[in-house]
């Protein structure tokens, strides 16, 4: 079936790439107006990106920035290695009791509303005691980032095939051998692409972030959030514009990989 020789398929097609794209579009324009309103055109200028480096508010988002930097490498290599591990249960464990329910629960956050996932996750601190702040975002986001690590894994386990494994075995390897010198190589594309998946997810958060942030604790999202409150600014647009941009460079970065690792595999 070709859906694009169905009727008015192009006109809504056109129409969800405008709504979805329009909006980033005129925010990364409007991040070099040269002008204080974020309405006026005053021609073309560099000084709303060099006023999220110099400017009064630099202070506030060079910590906000360094602790949403180090929160999402923390996380995504935590979630990529307990979403490696679940992965080699699921894709080479064989059948075994519970595995649907494991999937499923592997992931649930994908699918469960993330304010359920905040307000659950807020809850689940409170009742055991523990105070909001650095930590507990690490915890939430490690929690999050795992199905988003595990899919690109488990899609390059489930596109090697076993025999690899096999020939190594009846050529006298270990299984950690096998594992270390045949499997692990061949899934590395998979697992660098659930990392920087996991790190743009990390890094990107603000709902499940706001919730479990605790007083004077900012990532790069919720200080965008705090400034826009008091009215948006051109320089949230040029800082709107360069987590665009480093999201849209990760996200490609993860799809070129993942390519370049299944053609290898061809």
């Amino acid at each position: 079936m070709d859906l694009r020789r169905y009727p008015g398929f192009l006109a809504v097609t056109i129409a969800c790439l405008v709504i979805l794209y329009a909006p980033l579009i005129v925010v990364t324009i409007y991040s070099f107006n040269g002008s204080t309103s974020i309405t006026t055109w005053g021609g073309f200028s560099w000084r709303w990106y060099a006023d999220v480096f110099t400017g009064p508010e630099a202070p506030r988002f060079k910590a906000a920035a360094w602790n949403s930097l180090t929160i999402a490498l923390i996380a995504a290599t935590t979630a990529t290695a307990i979403a490696t591990a679940a992965a080699l249960a699921m894709v080479r464990g064989g059948r075994f009791r519970g595995k649907q329910a494991t999937f499923a629960l592997i992931n649930l956050p994908l699918m469960v509303p993330e304010i359920v996932i905040a307000v659950a996750t807020l809850i689940f601190f409170a009742t055991i005691g523990l105070t909001t702040g650095y930590l507990t975002i690490v915890i939430a986001h490690i929690t999050f980032c795992i199905p988003f690590a595990y899919l690109p894994i488990a899609a390059r386990m489930q596109g090697i095939e076993a025999h690899y494994e096999q020939a190594a075995r009846d050529l006298y390897a270990t299984r950690w051998q096998a594992f270390r010198l045949i499997l692990l190589p061949l899934m590395v594309p998979g697992i660098i692409s659930g990392y920087l998946l996991a790190f743009i997810i990390s890094l990107d958060d603000f709902i499940i972030t706001n919730f479990v942030k605790g007083a004077g604790m900012e990532t790069l999202p919720t200080a965008i959030f705090g400034s826009v409150k008091q009215g948006i600014k051109p320089n949230i647009m040029a800082i709107s514009t360069i987590m665009l941009a480093l999201s849209a460079l990760i996200v490609t970065l993860s799809y070129f990989i993942n390519r370049s690792g299944q053609k290898a595999r061809a």
